[in-house]
């Protein structure tokens, strides 16, 4: 579910000539000189030219030790420009993202999820991205990220959405795993054959009842479409959301998914508090780049899945994330060459593998495919088997951010709760849905 929590590190990037605060620290808190960095830091330039941009992204923390050493190397080849890093997990990141670009003080360089980037370009808080070399990139990864034909935010990689489950525990059980191309039925079937096999504190999978995404893998499966059309209307299928929530309502009842207030202290890829790196859960969703994550936990513990199926395929191939330069940056030409370094370089691309997804150059990805590592090769072993027949992803209309980051957690947690049914679940969400019509 999208209910975030916080967990945000800054760091305070030192404004030495070829240096960046804390990259050899492995994404600790804190710069060489153990300062951190306030929120209201503003990027400045200092009278010897020097420049630093505020760089702000989320991720595992794969994804930030890879990206720092990336930004170690750009300002190694540029030594006039610094970096002021935010990283953190997803949980607070868009509240506080928000807030910055509400006072007018968003980093110069932010990473955007793709269903964000129609309303950042809608509310003119994205710098046109016209200088970026899209010669090698795929214009349907492209296409996400424009408004009336110019580019705001730049696609980083390809992803594919689908299932991650805990291989060893299964084969500790004597349960099959679950192959690519699998059903829905598979899916609540293997649920049940987990009845009574489980220890106290285990359980199948996390409650889905109203996740968003799961939810919309669901549906699509179903050959009804997506949950919010393209022209803003409200199309949650009511047969597909009370099959679906009934079915989770059974689990439930079964204790097949976790209680209400163990599946809402889910963190995700924290060591402790990730339900299934900490063995509570077998089944979570995921996205294929985020398997070396994952496999950094518990070496060799897991495994991928296509995202179950009905008449057609649940899941989908989308850009995993975006890189887009604020409005109010004092600096939109440095930000913008670093992103065209950041796309396109071959070295920029060795470092940063696919912590966010295959490369979308398409030479890059195709040099990394020659040279990938086995844990790579289990992501894209998912990203093959989802382009086969995955659903078109798209960032859909701008304006229903809220709709999907509170309206269907609230209803999500009522349901966990057993304080609604799902019919009153599907009707508060489409009484909420008129807000955004």
């Amino acid at each position: 579910m999208l209910k975030w929590k916080r967990l945000l590190v800054s760091l305070m990037a030192l404004s030495l000539v070829g240096m960046l605060a804390a990259c050899g620290g492995g994404g600790k808190p804190g710069g060489a000189n153990g300062e951190t960095a306030g929120a209201g830091s503003a990027s400045g330039a200092g009278g010897d030219g020097q420049i630093k941009l505020r760089m702000m992204w989320w991720g595992s923390q794969e994804r930030h030790e890879a990206t720092l050493a990336a930004l170690e190397l750009y300002t190694k080849n540029h030594p006039n420009i610094t970096f002021e890093p935010e990283y953190s997990g997803m949980d607070g990141y868009l509240d506080k993202l928000s807030t910055q670009a509400a006072a007018k003080n968003a980093p110069d360089i932010i990473q955007l999820d793709p269903g964000w980037a129609p309303d950042w370009a809608g509310r003119n808080q994205l710098s046109p991205l016209d200088s970026v070399d899209v010669a090698k990139i795929d214009p349907k990864l492209l296409a996400g990220g424009q408004k009336d034909g110019t580019q705001y935010a730049m696609p980083l990689g390809s992803v594919a959405f689908g299932l991650i489950y805990d291989k060893a525990a299964l084969d500790k059980l004597g349960i099959k795993n679950p192959e690519n191309g699998w059903t829905w039925d598979d899916f609540f079937a293997l649920a049940k054959e987990f009845k009574g096999k489980l220890p106290s504190g285990q359980y199948f999978t996390k409650d889905y009842a109203a996740n968003y995404f799961m939810y919309s893998a669901y549906q699509y499966s179903k050959g009804k479409g997506t949950v919010i059309t393209d022209d803003g209307k409200f199309n949650v299928d009511q047969e597909s959301f009370l099959e679906w929530t009934k079915r989770f309502e059974e689990l439930r009842k079964e204790g097949l998914v976790p209680p209400a207030d163990v599946n809402s202290s889910d963190k995700e890829f924290d060591p402790q508090m990730d339900l299934m790196v900490a063995g509570k859960i077998l089944f979570r969703y995921s996205f294929s780049n985020n398997y070396g994550a994952w496999d950094s936990l518990k070496p060799g513990a897991y495994a991928l899945v296509t995202m179950p199926r009905a008449e057609e395929a649940g899941g989908w191939l989308k850009p995993s994330m975006y890189l887009a330069v604020s409005e109010n940056s004092k600096y939109k030409e440095e930000a913008e060459k670093f992103i065209d370094w950041f796309v396109n370089d071959p070295e920029a691309a060795a470092i940063l593998k696919t912590s966010r997804g295959l490369p979308v150059n398409k030479d890059n990805a195709t040099a990394l495919e020659e040279s990938m590592s086995d844990v790579d090769k289990v992501g894209m072993g998912l990203l093959r088997a989802t382009e086969q027949d995955g659903q078109t992803w798209t960032a859909g209309p701008g304006g229903w951010t809220n709709y999907i980051d509170k309206d269907w957690p609230l209803v999500h947690d009522q349901l966990s709760f057993n304080k609604i049914t799902p019919e009153e679940a599907y009707k508060q969400l489409k009484e909420a849905a008129l807000a955004y019509e």
